[in-house]
């Protein structure tokens, strides 16, 4: 029976200026994820071999429709049921530290060891890979074009030659902004700079509208129609964007399902439909090879 993938949605919610410490509160949807995720671990699920797999996972997997795939093609062939909450990686390794979800997919790396360092979480292991970009609308206000130095290209954004709007919401895209401002020297803040506190789809129609540049997934920036939007910089290896699968470890904890969904993900069958994953005839997501 096909149980399509639950899609977290936080209605907008207006931009945040960084000038404002009070402005940087944990995104509702967090909020929202949690309530939902609780209600599921309140039901005896870890003892329950019947209980539903929680897969907590970025909002880029959901907004692309590749767990559209991947979860009734899991469904079929394993006979459990996937209950999915997307989230901003940041926000997916919490509800894991809280006990309240089974599996992660995640993409924030350094966030993703000191979780398993910590005991939470066991077997990380490789899925796929796509990459960042940067992308602004095509007029191109900044100057920045064709260029493979993110660092420089986001450098002169932040001296005025353009719009940034940011996530800000912990998530693995966000986590990775906030290391490219580090490498450009910025510490970005003021009104050129806003976030927006939303998942990767939301905040691209965001900068659209708003005539801004933004850094994305390319998957996410490919499956989301309708943008007035272009690649600016690509290609830089700080742009690299590795997916990893970790199973939680709690007494709360589907273990069970946590482990069979985590081979899932890693098995022959799965790379070979992420890698024949499309929208509009672009690959979106690249899997690892097995070993």
């Amino acid at each position: 029976m096909f149980v399509g993938a639950y899609r977290a949605r936080q209605a907008a919610a207006g931009l945040r200026t960084t000038d404002n410490a009070m402005n940087r509160t944990e995104p509702l949807l967090l909020l929202a994820a949690t309530l939902i995720a609780s209600t599921w671990a309140g039901c005896g699920r870890g003892n329950d071999a019947a209980a539903p797999v929680i897969l907590a996972t970025t909002t880029s997997t959901a907004d692309t429709g590749l767990l559209d795939v991947l979860v009734p093609m899991f469904e079929r062939e394993s006979g459990f049921k996937v209950k999915t909450v997307a989230v901003g990686s940041g926000q997916a390794l919490e509800l894991g530290r809280r006990g309240e979800a089974d599996v992660l997919l995640a993409h924030a790396p350094e966030q993703e060891l000191a979780f398993v360092a910590a005991g939470h979480g066991r077997r990380r292991r490789p899925v796929m890979h796509n990459d960042f970009v940067v992308v602004c609308p095509p007029s191109d206000p900044a100057g920045i074009a064709g260029g493979r130095d993110v660092a420089r290209a986001m450098g002169i954004i932040a001296a005025g030659a353009g719009t940034w709007i940011s996530r800000g919401d912990e998530s693995g895209t966000h986590l990775k902004e906030q290391e490219l401002w580090r490498a450009a020297g910025v510490v970005p803040q003021g009104g050129w700079y806003l976030e927006t506190g939303q998942g990767m789809g939301a905040t691209l129609r965001v900068a659209s509208e708003r005539g801004a540049c933004t850094l994305s997934d390319r998957g996410t920036l490919l499956a989301t129609a309708n943008l007035d939007l272009s690649v600016m910089v690509e290609g830089d290896i700080g742009l690299q964007n590795p997916y990893h699968v970790i199973e939680v470890v709690g007494d709360r904890v589907n273990a069970a399902g946590a482990a069979v969904l985590a081979d899932f993900l890693v098995s022959p069958p799965a790379r070979k439909a992420i890698a024949a994953f499309e929208v509009r005839g672009a690959r979106l997501f690249f899997p690892y090879a097995e070993d």
